[in-house]
């Protein structure tokens, strides 16, 4: 059969793993609970692509194919480990969901805790790091071969929902360490990261990643002067869709020093460090503000201080933030302890709840 019928066999509707395998072998593996390997939307968009390489680029079908089919083998390969919302027999102790989540909250260990983890959510961070970079390569393949730009700008979109979901992790475990939160909030976070780490899906990505996206366009648009914070709340609130759980954030949580600290971290792209520096230079130098490609020279160091829109350095950016807020936490330092990611994911989670609990009473 070839790469064509291989693909294009399977109509374009949500599947998970056990389509992939005879009846045989799903009695031997349970893949219930498996990973969605493709969405609706996701094999659509694939399936145009198939379809218009064929007619125009015959010769490209087949390394595509191949990408496709290495991450089906990954996934087939994640799938075999046991399902972490059943109960499991691991040596002398069982794990349960519930004792998962209970093990999380425990944990306030610093540090890289990856060996602490349960083996299946090292396997889905490769996964999700697999799926993006096939994804990011099919849009820059779809621009090459002149496919269509809504094609290139669909992948462009998954690309980026799933760097999301990779992000997601690193906030739920964020998170999960926050005593000041309700311990109720700090159970949901870590259901809703064993259940990404179950299926290397997120729900609460859906509502959240449209919004950061826009806050990170709006960061590029901008181009906010250095030293000075004055007018930039206002001016991201017009530049952004107006989001209305954005809107309740700015304006419940900004006045909050770690909020508006994570938010200037977020848009200068310096740490709080640098901007202390960097303000305590211009007020010496009596100078209001400077723009962005002056700020390596007055700090004395090279600041990546250009904006892209590649979705490698949106990750890069973000990391660097968290590990600074980690440390801020660790060794007890001034500055933000969490990312501007961590408090906004917190508010929505804190909103959806309070809806819940509303929409019961109402009852």
């Amino acid at each position: 059969m070839d790469a064509k019928k291989s693909f294009l066999k399977t109509e374009f509707t949500s599947i998970d793993l056990n389509t992939f395998f005879d009846e045989e072998e799903k009695q031997q593996e349970d893949l219930s609970a498996g990973i969605v390997l493709f969405s609706a939307h996701e094999q659509q968009l694939i399936g145009e692509v198939i379809n218009k390489l064929w007619k125009q680029e015959p010769e490209r079908v087949e390394t595509l194919q191949k990408q496709l089919d290495n991450l089906e083998h990954l996934a087939r390969a994640i799938a075999k480990f046991p399902s972490l919302l059943e109960r499991s027999t691991l040596t002398a102790s069982v794990r349960t969901p519930q004792s998962l989540i209970e093990s999380l909250i425990a944990n306030q260990y610093d540090g890289d805790t990856m060996l602490h983890l349960p083996s299946k959510a090292s396997m889905g961070k490769g996964y999700l790091t697999a799926k993006i970079h096939t994804f990011a390569s099919i849009a820059k393949l779809a621009r090459i071969t002149k496919l269509g730009e809504d094609i290139a700008k669909g992948f462009d979109d998954l690309t980026i929902s799933l760097l999301f979901t990779l992000m997601a992790e690193d906030v739920y475990l964020n998170l999960i360490k926050d005593t000041s939160l309700d311990i109720d909030i700090r159970r949901e976070l870590a259901s809703s990261l064993i259940i990404l780490w179950e299926h290397s899906s997120d729900q609460n990505v859906a509502d959240i990643a449209p919004v950061l996206q826009s806050v990170w366009q709006a960061r590029r648009e901008l181009a906010p002067a250095f030293g000075t914070m004055v007018g930039t709340s206002e001016l991201l609130l017009m530049s952004i869709k107006m989001d209305e759980k954005w809107i309740k954030f700015i304006k419940q949580k900004l006045g909050e020093s770690d909020v508006s600290q994570a938010m200037e971290e977020f848009l200068f792209g310096l740490s709080y460090e640098q901007v202390q520096a960097l303000r305590a230079t211009l007020r010496e130098c009596k100078i209001p503000s400077i723009g962005r490609d002056d700020v390596s020279e007055f700090l004395g160091q090279h600041i990546k201080t250009d904006i892209s829109l590649d979705y490698r350095d949106f990750y890069l950016l973000y990391t660097v933030r968290r590990d600074n807020a980690r440390a801020r936490r660790r060794l007890n330092l001034d500055g933000p302890k969490w990312t501007l990611e961590d408090h906004f994911i917190s508010f929505v989670m804190e909103l959806n709840r309070e809806k819940q609990v509303n929409d019961i009473y109402a009852k």
